[in-house]
């Protein structure tokens, strides 16, 4: 161990870090600062020596048969230190710790016994500088070692010069008093006997003052102490960093002074104030949990019970942005970012922006004997997170109690609030009284230069007549002197004009001096701050867990400070009410029951899809139509008794009711029930199923009885979290959200009141009522629309496709090399197992810029005049038959389905997501339902890309209707 052989076992083993060895740079300035100090002592001493009044004012000490301080009396008390200042042995020997960040903050211990009369004096010796290791490049504050040696009140902050409750020395030779550092001594280093004597003798030619001396010898003049410390106790104290100190209180000096003076622990009883111990002796400390509402004055009332209770000791990452500042350390106090709860502790130094200091702080506080306040606002609200803190401070050694802050504040409480809110009015004041006296000085100064350039102007003008009289007495050009005269007169008499015509000043409006509270501002509860008490998104995610503090958690006490247990209990659940309505749930995960029920509902929906297409495909429709009539022959023959068939299945599916069909699937004659869907038809159906599901599994997965749903301006937010897309009414074509609830409102509404959605359908509805009721809506929309009612159409939005995130053939050739030839498209990808993207691909789709290539889906080299190298990408191996139609969709889907032999090479772009109308885009246009697409032009433009294909798409052409309505998928004569 680096410190003492001594030392007991817990504290060797809390010591036993590693040091980094001092460099020969670190020896050579260590040794360049005591010769330093040795020649500052040295220029004392002549200057003093040149005075003609004595060079030491003070005294011997006269005998004094008071009675003396118990011997131990004095001594720097562990319980008024902080919390990284570690107590060696004999009690007089202190060492800081140096973990991580806690290097750079200061240490602070003061005496139990302050001085209140007479003249006394304390040691303090350097014994060791400490040169921790920190990454390279880091700014912490200067100098890494640090001493500060002197007095301070009992309810002083530990931080030596930090406010106007101390006065001290440091080793860089200066002085600090009020707040105010000036050069007063010499610098001291380590080995040097300190000195540091308060003279409150009345008597002395010196009272009222504090001297510092080195090994003896004075090396600061005697410096008055602030009207403010004068009749208070003060304190011995000292503030350190990075080293280790001996404190001597005596009886017998280390180095004695020129004169006799007696040490402080010498010192009479009548002349000295014994602290009262902060934990009583056998006692247990105390630790106090406060429990209140955010922006509710938490804050305040933690600062005026630290004010009221200066022995309580505060941890939380608050009180270590405060004290990294009172150390030096760079910390902006406004707009730091966070909260005041949990503040972003950015001091761009690595060893305390890691948060080390916070972990050693925490470790630390259980194992001294300290009075704590715990003051985390989020985390004293939550039942988990104070058992975790209760945890830390075990009963056998800590009182543990909790404060709980709710309702009318008491009458302390209130004032304390009115005095915050008065000084900070006063600062207001402060600044616009020296805004207003900046300005009045600029236009002071600005009147001044015009009064001086009005003079120079005059002066000027005097200096013209003179020439212009020399000139006339010498008869030279005697008109043209004249005129300048008379020019002169005029300039000068315009500048007296000028001058006797200066407007008065008129006086500025006077600023009060002392700012004074108006009636509003007496009637603030609690004061409004630009940080937020705590972040929304972190109070959001702890909604759930809030509740009272009770002794069934294991706290010995709980104490309601403001209101009485029931009335601050109703406050606690109307607040949370309320904050359930306007907050989200940012951790809401999607539980087990969607994600069955979702996949489900995707399977179905393409099924559903599928059959309509089949159904729209001319073959399959009549093989349909024939089972169908096989089938009604059946049951005819098995009624009936029938032989012959009995003509063919006719149903009449307009008059059938869409919620009594036996299956929607078969209406009887082949024809699904959502035959006629339109892209506005399934995304209605799709939007009504999402927000079925997404409302009752909300309720399910917060599992909140509080907040069984949420309110409508939180809908976009939940609705990406489960389905990962973005929602807006606008797609809709509504441009209120109660026309969105019209639209959908088999599913969803309102509720009153509390203005939550609510799912209208039970939890276990079958996907195929929802279909039923689309179906009903649609038919009785087209009846709207027949009679002439416009408003009844549909206007939603299409967005363009997603990106898959499979990987695609890129993008072909310029589309003119496509349509018109002459290049060569791109290689595509690998060929997929279907066109809409499962593998391989995501969609073949030519975009508006470049239609060279079968994009996304795998094709190989389609552009231009390059089509007889084959679809080999796409799985083709050469040219199907072009002769029929038939012909050209087979090679199409055996491309699009990579059932080819001859693979393309990957390519590098992504494919894009392609469903329905986008199945076969080229261009700016698509073959798609939008009832405008020339198909004719369209097949015009491709025959003539290749001299194998005229036949086929002149019969295209021929087949197609200009004004035809295209399907999602296709019409019956493209299939």
């Amino acid at each position: 161990n680096r410190f003492s052989p001594r030392l007991c076992p817990p504290v060797r083993f809390l010591l036993e870090v590693p040091m980094a060895p001092k460099a020969n740079a670190e020896q050579k300035a260590e040794a360049k600062a005591t010769a330093e100090a040795k020649e500052a002592a040295a220029d004392v001493a002549d200057t003093s020596a040149s005075k003609d009044e004595p060079s030491e004012l003070e005294h011997d000490a006269p005998a004094d048969k008071r009675k003396r301080l118990a011997s131990g009396a004095v001594a720097m008390s562990p319980q008024d230190a902080t919390l990284n200042v570690v107590p060696l042995s004999f009690g007089n020997l202190f060492a800081t710790l140096t973990e991580g960040g806690l290097q750079y903050l200061l240490a602070g211990i003061r005496a139990t016994a302050g001085v209140k009369a007479g003249r006394y004096m304390f040691e303090v010796m350097i014994t060791e500088l400490v040169y921790p290791a920190e990454p390279q490049g880091s700014k912490g504050p200067q100098p890494r070692q640090l001493l500060r040696v002197g007095f301070s009140t009992a309810v002083s902050t530990l931080i030596l010069g930090d406010d106007s409750d101390s006065i001290c020395f440091d080793n860089e030779g200066g002085l600090t008093a009020e707040g105010k550092w000036q050069t007063a001594a010499v610098k001291f280093s380590m080995g040097q006997v300190l000195g540091v004597l308060l003279n409150l003798d009345p008597a002395s030619p010196n009272a009222n003052t504090i001297s510092l001396f080195r090994d003896g010898k004075r090396v600061s003049a005697p410096k008055a102490i602030p009207e403010g410390l004068r009749g208070k106790a003060l304190f011995p104290t000292v503030s350190f960093r990075n080293m280790m100190l001996h404190v001597n209180f005596g009886p017998i000096a280390k180095a004695a002074l020129p004169f006799t003076c007696r040490m402080l622990a010498d010192a009479a009883t009548e002349d000295v104030e014994v602290a009262a111990p902060k934990i009583a002796k056998g006692g247990k400390p105390e630790v106090v949990f406060p429990v209140g509402l955010p922006e509710s004055g938490f804050f305040d009332w933690v600062d005026l019970f630290r004010k009221q209770n200066p022995d309580y000791v505060e941890l939380s990452d608050r009180s270590i942005a405060e004290w990294a500042v009172k150390s030096g350390v760079w910390f902006p106090r406004n707009g730091h970012g966070g909260s005041s709860d949990k503040p972003q502790l950015r001091f761009g130094v690595p060893l305390l922006d890691d948060l080390s200091a916070r972990k050693v702080l925490k470790a630390i506080a259980p194992t001294v004997q300290r009075n704590f306040i715990v003051p985390e606002l989020k985390g004293n609200l939550t039942e988990g997170e104070r058992k975790t803190q209760l945890l830390r401070f075990g009963s056998a050694d800590f009182k543990r109690k909790a404060v709980v802050l709710m309702g009318e504040p008491s009458a302390d409480y209130r004032e304390h609030v009115q005095r915050l809110v008065l000084a900070d009015k006063q600062q207001k004041l402060d600044r616009e009284r020296q805004q207003a006296a900046a300005e009045a000085e600029r236009k002071r100064q600005a009147e001044e230069r015009k009064r001086k350039a009005e003079a120079l102007r005059e002066e000027a003008a005097k200096k013209r007549q003179k020439v212009a009289a020399e000139k006339k007495a010498e008869g030279d050009e005697k008109e043209e002197e004249a005129k300048k005269g008379e020019e002169g007169d005029e300039v000068m008499e315009e500048s007296k004009a000028e001058v006797e015509e200066k407007p008065e000043e008129t006086a500025e409006p006077s600023l009060p001096e002392t700012a004074e509270l108006t009636e509003e501002e007496k009637a603030i509860v609690h004061r409004k701050v630009g940080t937020a008490d705590v972040a929304e998104a972190v109070l959001a995610r702890s909604l759930a867990q809030i509740s009272m503090p009770s002794k069934a958690e294991g706290f010995d006490e709980v104490v309601y400070a403001w209101q009485k247990e029931s009335e601050s209990a109703k406050l606690l659940r109307e607040w949370l009410l309320e904050k359930k309505k306007t907050t989200r749930a940012e951790d809401l995960k999607p539980g087990e029951w969607f994600k069955g029920l979702w996949t489900k509902w995707q399977q179905t929906m393409q099924e559903w899809r599928k059959v309509q297409n089949e159904f729209k495909d001319p073959a399959k429709r009549k093989s349909k139509q024939e089972a169908a009539k096989a089938k009604k022959e059946e049951e005819d023959k098995a009624e009936d008794g029938v032989d012959e068939a009995k003509g063919t299945v006719d149903v009449d599916v307009e008059g059938l009711d869409p919620l009594t069909v036996d299956s929607i699937l078969d209406l009887g004659n082949g024809e699904p029930l959502f035959a006629n869907f339109a892209f506005e038809d399934w995304t209605l159906l799709a939007t009504r199923v999402e927000l079925h599901l997404l409302l009752h599994a909300f309720k399910k997965d917060l599992n909140d009885a509080d907040r069984p749903s949420f309110a409508e301006t939180h809908l976009p937010f939940y609705y990406a979290k489960y389905f990962s897309k973005s929602f807006n009414i606008n797609t809709f074509g509504c441009k209120e959200f109660s026309e969105f609830v019209e639209l959908v409102g088999s599913v969803v509404a309102v509720e009153e009141g509390s203005g939550f959605l609510k799912p209208l359908l039970a939890e276990d509805t079958a996907f195929d009522t929802l279909m039923r009721q689309t179906e009903e809506e649609r038919r009785e929309r087209h009846r709207r629309i027949d009679a002439g009612d416009e408003t009844a159409k549909l206007k939603f939005s299409r967005s363009a496709p997603a990106p898959s995130a499979q990987k695609g053939g890129q993008q072909g050739g310029a589309r003119k090399s496509a349509v018109v030839g002459g290049g060569k498209g791109s290689k595509g990808g690998k060929g997929g197992k279907d066109w809409y993207g499962s593998k391989g691909g995501s969609s073949w789709d030519w975009g508006a810029a470049d239609a060279g290539s079968w994009y996304g889906g795998g094709g190989s080299e389609w552009g231009g005049s390059e089509w007889d190298d084959g679809w080999s990408g796409a799985g083709g191996g050469g040219w199907p038959d072009w002769s029929s139609f038939a012909g050209l969709a087979s090679m199409m889907m055996s491309a699009l389905k990579g059932k080819g032999k001859d693979k393309g090479k990957p390519g590098k772009g992504k494919g894009k997501a392609c469903a329905g109308k986008d199945a076969f885009r080229w261009g700016e246009d698509s073959w798609a339902a939008e009832g405008d697409t020339e198909v004719a032009g369209y097949a015009t433009a491709m025959s003539g890309v290749s001299k194998g294909v005229p036949a086929a798409f002149a019969a295209m052409a021929g087949k197609a209707k200009k004004t035809e309505e295209w399907s999602d998928v296709g019409n019956e004569e493209w299939l």
